[in-house]
């Protein structure tokens, strides 16, 4: 995963010098700029805070840019998805991948692009592969709004993940 960072260079350091560490959290440079902005950050917590506020924060095309930074469930991150790499791997390893699964998770992620027009995007830490399925499913029943307040809200859950390993 990416260099971990102490709060105090969070808050110091050049914002050219943190770029890298952020875009592992989230592709998004309006989203570091918002995030930098906020500098200094009295806690680790407050930090995570307003990484998912800056997040909440972004337009349609910003997080549209956010989520083209995502692979899809189930697939091998890399190429486009450089920068998270790490991250997704790490945090999509209890998806279990079988033929089976594989298979039921290329076709739902197929019906949600072609639905809404941007990867599933979901907190993996912590489910399995039946969990993000269920999710995938109901969540295709969502009207294009819905979804991307559904999208958006995932996107922060992982930018706080991925926020608390970089502070560890």
């Amino acid at each position: 995963m990416s260099d971990a960072l102490s709060l105090d260079h969070l808050n110091t350091a050049p914002p050219d010098e943190l770029r890298p560490v952020l875009r592992a959290c989230v592709t998004s440079s309006a989203w570091a700029d918002r995030f930098l902005a906020g500098r200094p950050y009295a806690r680790v917590d407050d930090a995570v805070a307003a990484a998912e506020k800056a997040v909440l924060a972004l337009d349609t095309a910003q997080i549209d840019a956010a989520l083209a930074g995502h692979p899809r469930i189930g697939e091998r991150p890399g190429g486009a998805h450089a920068d998270g790499a790490a991250f997704s791997r790490s945090e999509q390893s209890g998806v279990d991948s079988g033929a089976d699964t594989a298979a039921r998770l290329a076709a739902g992620n197929a019906a949600y692009e072609q639905r809404f027009g941007h990867v599933f995007l979901i907190r993996a830490a912590g489910r399995d592969a039946d969990q993000i399925l269920a999710e995938l499913e109901r969540r295709l029943g969502n009207d294009p709004a819905t979804e991307r307040a559904e999208a958006a809200g995932q996107l922060a859950e992982i930018t706080a993940l991925r926020m608390r390993q970089v502070l560890a």
